[in-house]
């Protein structure tokens, strides 16, 4: 029999040479690993073939009964070779060189495709081979074969193979992934589209009722021409009763305002309650001026050493002396405050005192200085009182008040309202933003212009009549205001009448 050894630093390198030897039809024995190596023991199919149909005047080496009937046991071999699990399970399947890289193939491919899709069906290499290999196959079919997924004989070689990379894996986690978002942007869209439909729908059904009700649709023009939000507006005669007659519906809206509008009537006015407050807003909207009013109101009543000054102002010219000079005329010591650290001390050194008022330097509402400067006022005890500008518009008094709101207590002080031509879009933030309205000031002089916020005589100023402007929509204008859904107007809702 001609069996031969080879040797090689790779398994590959091995196989080749054996296949040099003898031809496509190599039938590896055995392999191990060794020092130097591979070694492969190796030998022709049709030695083999010899041996299985018997060669004249020779034995054969390996009884073909012996070698499938039994299991596998020690033997001693004809030429000396030890035998062992690995050349009987390479005798039982015949591999050779090409089978063997064919079926480590199909084997990783097999794997994979069970792996992304499932257990297949399909025949394996060695079922096709034994179909193309009749004689071998009818031997085969006398005991059981391995199981080609759970035994391979030459797992021991090493392998030189670099697996593929799983690139049907990624393509149908990318297929996945592409078609979940265009789910998701389908839904977004279909959202989009419902929102708009009842947007319209509502706008339609709103128009038509204010048509056919001519006395809610001359309160809702009215009060955009006030100055009212169509958000607001809209909410509020939404509520109104049907049967109203026209000066009932005048009542009903003025006292549904009145009771939404947050004042401090019940409660004694600042001055007289006395605390800690401090004052923030916008640049030029009266900090100071107001500060000085309230400064004057409780030294009245209580004396000047009831009060406490303190300024934060250190940015604008003559800030420092502004407040100086009113506290001269008042007999009260105006302090400055350079940090936190120095304003803590001037409140424990003014804790004695009825009331201690503090002026902070006017800051835009994305201005970075604004969080430095609320950051200075975060202290125990001190109440801040946001003053706004009654003639502002009604959107740069909604970013004022989202800007410095802040936890706790809202309160507010209006300035300047007699400078404003419509006070309908102050109240209207401050109903909004549900504020209390804790003063009112209608000019400059100290301190004859400082009154209590009383919500009747604000709301019925608010609605008065005003000049004629060009920008008063017109009733034919009313489709526009009402062409997008209102927005939420207060957290806790509506007061209604």
């Amino acid at each position: 029999m001609n069996i031969k050894r080879f040797t090689a630093p790779t398994s590959r390198e091995a196989l080749a040479k054996a296949r040099m030897a003898f031809g496509d039809g190599t039938l590896i024995l055995s392999n191990r690993p060794t020092a130097n190596g591979v070694e492969v023991v190796a030998t022709a199919e049709d030695t083999l073939s010899a041996l299985d149909g018997g060669g004249a005047g020779s034995a054969p080496l390996l009884a073909p009964s012996a070698a499938r009937s039994t299991p596998p046991r020690a033997n001693q071999a004809p030429m000396g070779l030890d035998r062992n699990p690995v050349e009987e399970d390479t005798e039982q399947l015949a591999m050779s060189t090409l089978s063997f890289q064919d079926y480590v193939r199909e084997r990783m491919l097999r794997r994979r495709h069970e792996a992304l899709n499932g257990p297949s069906e399909a025949p394996t290499l060695s079922e096709r081979s034994r179909d193309q290999e009749p004689e071998r196959g009818r031997d085969r079919e006398r005991m059981p074969a391995p199981a080609v997924a759970r035994h391979n004989p030459l797992r021991t070689i090493p392998m030189d193979i670099p697996p593929e990379p799983p690139r049907r894996r990624q393509e149908a986690a990318s297929a996945l992934l592409i078609q979940s978002n265009n789910q998701q942007s389908l839904m977004n869209e279909l959202h989009s589209m419902k929102e708009l439909i009842e947007d319209r729908f509502n706008t339609l059904a709103w128009l038509g009722q204010a048509r056919q009700n001519p006395i809610q649709s001359n309160l809702m023009l009215k009060m955009i021409r006030a100055g009212y939000s169509p958000s607001l507006a809209r909410a509020v005669l939404e509520r109104m009763p049907e049967e109203l007659s026209a000066a009932e519906s005048v009542r009903w809206l003025m006292e549904v305002l009145e009771r939404n509008l947050k004042t401090d009537q019940a409660d004694p006015p600042l001055y007289e309650q006395g605390g800690i407050f401090a004052m923030v807003g916008s640049t030029g909207v009266g900090k100071t001026t107001t500060t000085a009013k309230l400064a004057a109101m409780c030294a009245r009543i209580h004396g000047p050493g009831s009060v406490g000054l303190i300024t934060l102002d250190t940015y604008r010219v003559g800030a420092h002396e502004q407040l100086r000079t009113y506290g001269r005329m008042l007999g009260i010591v105006a302090h400055l405050a350079h940090d936190r650290a120095a304003l803590q001390d001037l409140l424990g050194l003014l804790s004695g005192k009825k009331m201690v008022l503090i002026d902070t330097t006017g800051v835009a509402p994305r201005d970075p200085r604004k969080r430095d400067m609320l950051d200075v006022l975060d202290l125990p005890h001190v109440n801040r009182l946001l003053v706004l500008n009654a003639g502002c518009h009604g959107d740069t008094l909604d970013d004022v008040l989202t800007a410095f709101k802040t936890d706790g207590s809202q309160q507010a002080i209006l300035s300047k309202v007699d400078e404003a031509v419509k006070l309908g879009p102050a109240i209207d933030a401050l109903i909004r933003h549900q504020m209390v309205l804790r003063g009112v000031t209608n000019g400059q002089r100290v301190p004859e212009d400082w009154e209590r916020a009383d919500a009747h005589q604000l709301i019925s100023t608010s609605m008065r009549a005003p000049a004629k402007s060009a920008f008063d929509p017109k009733a034919t204008d009313l489709n526009f205001f009402f062409s997008h859904s209102p927005d939420t107007i207060t957290e806790g809702g509506l007061v209604d009448a």
